[in-house]
């Protein structure tokens, strides 16, 4: 069976959506800020993003194949079997984005989506040149082992891309509460991509937010604490080469420079921030510092 592309399908609807986010802002209509350098970033990473991807189309392929063959069950293209991978490839997406932010490896192929210290439409096309190197697609596996068909997790993967794209932004402030309760929205989101400690590494949904709510890793926005974007440590700089490679290039000097194999192993598999004397600023480490700060707050009424 073949099944559409739903990301290019969808390729008119992001310059059109791109182009009512600016004048939005253009018009002062809502909070939207851009910046050309930073755009022009965030276009070139989207464009190096399907170059670097087309080489690894038939190692990808080829892993979904292979699992496809040795499948448990056979599921095929029926009505419900649409239904459950939906669910099915959103968990396995909640999984993938979580161990990319907990483990440095697969951080330094997804840190370059969050460089970006603006929040736009734009920022959702800054996607990585070394995801499939890095070898992320492997969160997917039991997908086709299960007995999920090949074009059926292409089409949900895609699908899940797509629904993505309007959640970066500031042009849209809370939906109505079931719907925050259940999907990922922009507010959530922006949760996702902020610096703040309260927000660190929170919200990895893709499309249902149920599962942060389930994990323990869900926090909503706070309007007394606007979100600051970007990275913890912000590269400053609009080179698209420099934004793919930054975190990779420190990672290997960081193994490099480590006494020990157990030390330099750990560069590459403990959280960003990491470092063996326990010095390091993890994300963890950071939110801790934040509630200590908090907890000795004077109360207001004091």
């Amino acid at each position: 069976m073949n099944l559409p592309d739903p990301v290019a399908l969808a390729i008119p609807a992001f310059i059109v959506l791109m182009i009512a986010e600016l004048a939005l802002g253009y018009f002062r209509l809502r909070e939207v800020r851009y910046e050309l350098k930073d755009t022009t970033a965030s276009l070139i990473m989207g464009v190096g993003n399907l170059a670097t991807g087309i080489p690894f189309i038939v190692v990808v392929y080829g892993m979904i194949r292979a699992l496809y063959d040795i499948r448990l069950f056979d599921i095929g293209f029926q009505w419900w079997a649409f239904v459950a991978i939906f669910f099915a490839q959103d968990f396995c997406y909640y999984w993938f984005h979580r161990l990319s932010h907990e483990h440095r490896f697969w951080w330094a192929a997804h840190i370059n989506h969050h460089s970006s210290q603006h929040y736009n439409l734009s920022t959702a096309l800054r996607q990585t040149w070394t995801g499939n190197v890095a070898g992320t697609f492997i969160v997917y596996a039991p997908l086709p082992l299960l007995g999920f068909p090949p074009a059926m997790i292409a089409f949900s993967m895609g699908v899940s891309l797509v629904y993505q794209f309007w959640i970066h932004t500031e042009a849209i402030g809370r939906l109505p509460p079931p719907i925050e309760w259940f999907f990922n929205t922009p507010s959530h989101h922006r949760v996702h991509h902020a610096t703040n400690p309260r927000y660190l590494d929170r919200n990895y949904a893709g499309i249902l937010i149920i599962w942060d709510r389930m994990f323990g890793t869900f926090v909503p926005e706070d309007d007394s604490e606007p979100c600051r974007y970007g990275i913890v440590r912000q590269i400053a700089t609009f080179n698209p080469i420099r934004i793919a490679f930054h975190e990779w290039v420190d990672m290997v000097r960081d193994a490099r420079s480590a006494g020990n194999w157990r030390d330099a192993l750990g560069f590459l598999y403990h959280a960003p921030g990491w470092r063996p004397d326990g010095s390091g600023r993890t994300s963890a480490v950071i939110r801790a510092e934040w509630l200590a700060r908090k907890a000795g707050e004077p109360r207001a009424n004091a």
